[in-house]
């Protein structure tokens, strides 16, 4: 029985797509070597690779043959510079298509589609990959809830050194307005006689309130 048809169409797994490259080009290396050889043809071969290596196979001279396939099909030396800015660009382009698919899978993968393709090594790969990035998420997350917890005691501890501030000086404002005045120095019950000479003012001093103190 011979083998079925094979649908082509792009390998999305990019290690099997890598594989089957490697594979085939060189079977296409191989077989422009033999046709070179069986017919005596002017044979040159140029490969690319996803990632941009260069392979190539000519029975002859490659500059030769490259400028004699232009001038068949009328690209002059003229025309030689316009046609390979075009070729980079064109090349350029091509890169970066192939790099944006890689990356499309990818994500993909790592949301959990298109997973019908992958063996059981991608799947394992694709594992330790989503655990890895689950364990930076959760530090991230514990480093964050850690720095808010600390900025809160700060807090905590500052409000309660204000509040200390706070009952320290309303215990001072008590304590002046507060203060026994004895009856008999009075002075609307002293009499101009019994009035002494000499007041007396006692004074201390407070880091908040600086000198207070009362007459008598």
């Amino acid at each position: 029985m011979g083998r079925g048809k094979v649908e082509l169409k792009r390998i999305e797994n990019p290690t099997s797509r890598q594989v089957t490259f490697s594979k085939r080009k060189n079977g296409l290396l191989k077989k422009a070597f033999e046709l070179s050889i069986l017919c005596e043809a002017e044979v040159a071969l140029l490969v690319f690779s996803p990632s941009g290596k260069a392979y190539q196979f000519a029975s002859h001279d490659m500059d030769r043959t490259i400028t004699r396939y232009r001038n068949e099909i009328g690209l002059y030396e003229s025309n030689s510079q316009g046609f390979r800015t075009m070729e980079v660009w064109r090349n350029e382009i091509e890169d970066l298509q192939r790099t944006v698919n890689t990356l499309e899978a990818k994500h993909k993968h790592l949301a959990g589609e298109d997973l019908a393709l992958l063996g059981m090594k991608e799947l394992k790969q694709l594992e330790r990959q989503l655990r890895m990035g689950v364990e930076r998420v959760r530090s991230k997350k514990r480093r964050i809830i850690s720095d808010h917890i600390n900025l809160l005691k700060r807090k905590h501890r500052a409000l309660q050194e204000e509040k200390i501030h706070l009952q320290k000086r309303v215990s001072i404002s008590k304590h002046i307005w507060q203060a026994p005045t004895s009856p008999c120095l009075s002075r609307k019950k002293l009499t101009a006689k019994a009035r002494p000479k000499y007041w007396y003012f006692t004074a201390s001093f407070d880091h908040d309130y600086g000198y207070y103190g009362w007459l008598f």
